[in-house]
């Protein structure tokens, strides 16, 4: 198991495993079924009313006529109630007086059992956006955090029995899971390896992923992917820490001055010797170090003195 799989797991909620598993339905297709069902629904009415006129040529035969359009008509109507349309990207959960009696995810008109529920599951990939939290990161500073969680159906029957509201259960594991992982991580790296929200987008949202999917495995749904889409200093500390984060790039640059400097300036030296230019003793070139730094690291512009003198006035 990798360590993202251990994070996953570690703050993943001890959830029942499901009873019902998707399977498919019994199922046939619908359009040969739709065909007799119309004949039935048209030829019960005319025995009836065959039975009904001819009843001078015998009560038998007007009863027998009678009682046949009864019950092909009523064959039509409960072969009729077994029809269902499935539509592209959704599936159909049927139910048969409360028992699963599984799911059909052939497109087209098909035809199940009779008197049975036919609960609509979408099974398209769907976005969810999380509201703006404000939660404390790992250093106690409060920071604003909203994600995007692209997601998708992948069991029927754990969606639609193993909780009450799967599109409700994937908000609310969703924000949770944001508001862990930005609670599990500094905003920004103050220590050498430490992962950061700003600066390990790709990792901290690779982790917060497997979070979400350990989190709605239970409700049959997949995670495809998810990804941070705000994240900032709450206003009452943003100032302070824009004038951090303005003070370490200038720390920084300065840093990248003074090692350019310094290499300039020892190849200045270095020509200098090689060439035979000037025979400096260690004060002298002590001094021109210093000069040369001043001139260089410095951030406006320098002076320039003429000496009149000799080099060591």
């Amino acid at each position: 198991m990798t360590k993202t799989s251990l994070v996953a797991a570690d703050v993943t909620p001890d959830v029942p495993s499901p009873q019902i598993k998707e399977f498919p339905a019994k199922e046939i297709n619908g359009w040969p079924v739709l065909v007799l069902t119309l004949a039935g629904l048209i030829a019960g009415p005319v025995l009836i009313v065959v039975g009904a006129v001819r009843g001078d040529s015998g009560p038998g035969l007007a009863a027998a006529l009678i009682a046949a359009g009864v019950l092909v008509a009523l064959a039509a109507v409960v072969v009729s109630s077994g029809l269902v349309a499935v539509a592209p990207g959704e599936a159909r959960v049927i139910q048969l007086l409360g028992r699963y009696k599984g799911t059909v995810r052939t497109q087209g008109l098909r035809c199940v059992l009779p008197f049975t529920q036919k609960t609509r599951i979408s099974t398209r990939i769907r976005n969810h956006e999380t509201g703006i939290a404000k939660v404390n990161d790992a250093d106690g500073n409060p920071i604003e955090i909203a994600a995007v969680v692209v997601w998708q159906v992948e069991d029927t029957a754990m969606a639609q029995f193993a909780v009450d509201d799967f599109v409700e259960f994937v908000a609310f594991q969703a924000e949770t899971a944001v508001r862990h992982i930005a609670g599990s991580y500094p905003y920004d790296s103050t220590e050498g390896g430490q992962l950061s929200l700003r600066e390990n987008a790709d990792e901290i949202t690779g982790r917060m992923s497997d979070e979400i999917a350990a989190r709605v495995a239970s409700a049959g749904v997949k995670i495809i992917e998810s990804r941070i889409t705000r994240l900032a200093y709450a206003p009452e500390i943003a100032q302070a820490m824009l004038r951090r984060q303005q003070a370490g790039a200038v720390v920084a640059a300065r840093q990248r001055i003074v090692e350019g400097a310094v290499g300039m300036v020892e190849a200045a030296l270095a020509r200098l010797d090689e060439h035979d230019v000037i025979d400096l003793d260690e004060e002298r070139k002590a001094a021109m170090v210093s000069n040369l730094l001043v001139v260089l690291c410095g951030d406006r512009d320098v002076q320039p003195v003429v000496n009149t003198g000799s080099l060591y006035q």
